[in-house]
C-alpha cells in the first residue's frame, strides 16, 4: 500500500525535475517538526525558471491528484518560492538565495530521503543535491 503523501512528494519532485530544477533534496523533517513531513528543496538558475518550476509543481499535482496547495508564497520576486501542500511544503530558490538562507544546514537532523523519491522520476545524479 501506497502512502499518499509520499505519492504527492513524487509527483512534486518529477515535476521539479520536468521543469530542470536543480540540486533537488528531499527532507524528512515530520520527527522535528510538526509543521509538514517533508521539505522538498530546489535551485533555479534564475527567477523565471523558479516560477517554471512552482507552476509546474501546482499544475501537476492538481491535474493528477487533485491536489491544491494551502498556500504560495514569494512568486514576486521569485527568488525563494514556497509552496504549502499542509503534509509537505517545497522550497525553490534561485542559488544565492538557497545559499544565504541555509535551509539544509538549519534542518541538519532532517534525514535526507531525496533518493526514495528521485529514482521514481528518472534524476540524473547532476540534478539531486550533493550530500557531503
Amino acid at each position: 500500500m501506497n502512502d499518499p503523501i509520499q505519492d504527492r512528494v513524487r509527483v512534486a519532485v518529477k515535476a521539479a525535475l520536468d521543469k530542470k530544477a536543480e540540486e533537488l533534496g528531499v527532507l524528512a523533517v515530520g520527527k522535528l517538526t510538526s509543521i509538514a513531513d517533508y521539505f522538498v528543496l530546489c535551485s533555479a538558475s534564475n527567477e523565471r525558471q523558479a516560477q517554471a518550476i512552482a507552476d509546474n509543481i501546482v499544475e501537476t499535482l492538481r491535474e493528477q491528484l487533485h491536489v491544491k496547495p494551502l498556500l504560495v508564497e514569494g512568486t514576486a520576486p521569485g527568488r525563494w518560492i514556497l509552496l504549502d501542500f499542509g503534509d509537505f511544503i517545497v522550497h525553490i530558490f534561485t542559488e544565492d538565495c538557497r545559499r544565504f538562507y541555509g535551509l539544509e544546514r538549519l534542518w541538519g537532523d532532517a534525514p535526507n530521503v531525496t533518493s526514495e523519491f528521485a529514482e521514481d522520476a528518472g534524476a540524473s545524479r547532476d540534478a539531486l543535491k550533493k550530500t557531503s
